[in-house]
């Protein structure tokens, strides 16, 4: 059996495939080729930036299965691989803990004004230290502000645990879920008993208008989930948080937003297009920016390679 791993596997997730007979290819095959050259493979495997498109599904008549080293399948024709008889899997669970913690760095860095002084103190720290010391002062802590999530599922309970360890409020919607449970943990040497806390999901209107941080946790090819409607609802002091999926944040809408300080800042990990096409977004003090980088730890993905390679050997043996 032949996989292409196109956007790359982690090394022990490719020996076990290796050692139960599987040929893995990990040399990328760019988008605009890959429909001349994905014949030959029974798995082809992809994280974000591979789309499996219908074209691509037409093109492959061995393909068995299409993995997602991921959470989200927006970048997968799921209906039309079920159709081809092409069975479609993802890692949902493995990368909860590394989106969750980035949310988090992207809280901080906007409240304590880290990602301004990265910009500056480089070019002016030694000329303007006490000016960027004043300016950079009148930062906020998290204890005892509340977090609204958008979205509740693994990653939006990750970061709900995460957020009560730090004396957060804690509140959320998911049409999906009415309520939902969240055990906090602690290191086994705390000699603390786990704690589970009950959350009863509200109305996405009254989390952004109740949320001091509203992250966002949802699937994207559903629109425009945050635009200036929504944007309006929010605190003018509050701060909107994407780790989820590029095009469910109108980026003009918060770009205005944040100038006209409708809202005080943003952090951003995934964007409508990638790379942006639209560089607004990447010029304000008031936000903190990675290049679609939430799941991308060495721990999530051996996690992640782990995981698809477990599906993969399960998928052919039976």
């Amino acid at each position: 059996m032949k996989i292409l791993a196109n956007d790359g596997i982690d090394a022990s997730a490719k020996i076990a495939l290796e050692a139960h007979g599987f040929s893995i290819d990990t040399n990328n095959i760019p988008q605009t080729e890959l429909a001349s050259k994905i014949n030959n493979y029974d798995v082809l495997l992809v994280r974000s930036a591979t789309k499996v498109t219908k074209e691509i599904l037409d093109a492959a008549p061995n393909l068995k299965l299409v993995g997602r080293a991921g959470v989200g399948l927006d970048n997968i024709d799921t209906n039309y691989a079920k159709e081809k008889g092409v069975a479609v899997v993802n890692t949902p669970a493995a990368s909860s803990t590394s989106v969750a913690e980035l949310v988090f760095a992207h809280m901080f860095s906007i409240c304590r004004m880290l990602q301004y002084s990265n910009r500056q103190m480089p070019e002016n720290g030694m000329s303007q230290f006490n000016q960027l010391k004043k300016t950079t002062s009148a930062g906020v802590e998290l204890k005892g502000k509340t977090l609204g999530l958008i979205g509740f599922g693994r990653i939006g309970r990750e970061a709900a645990r995460m957020a009560f360890g730090l004396g957060m409020n804690v509140i959320a919607f998911d049409p999906m879920i009415s309520e939902a449970n969240v055990e906090i943990t602690f290191h086994e040497d705390a000699g603390i008993p786990s704690v589970t806390k009950t959350i009863k999901t509200i109305s996405k209107e009254d989390v952004l208008k109740q949320a001091d941080f509203v992250s966002l946790h949802i699937p994207g090819g559903q629109g425009y989930v945050i635009a200036e409607a929504e944007l309006k609802m929010m605190k003018p002091n509050a701060g909107l948080i994407n780790c989820a999926r590029g095009g469910v944040v109108c980026e003009v809408d918060l770009v205005a937003a944040l100038n006209n300080k409708t809202i005080a800042y943003a952090g951003v990990d995934v964007f409508e297009k990638e790379p942006p096409m639209y560089d607004g977004i990447l010029k304000l003090d008031n936000v903190s920016l990675t290049p679609h980088i939430g799941a991308s730890t060495n721990e999530a993905q051996k996690r992640i390679g782990d995981e698809m390679a477990e599906q993969i050997i399960r998928f052919f043996n039976s």
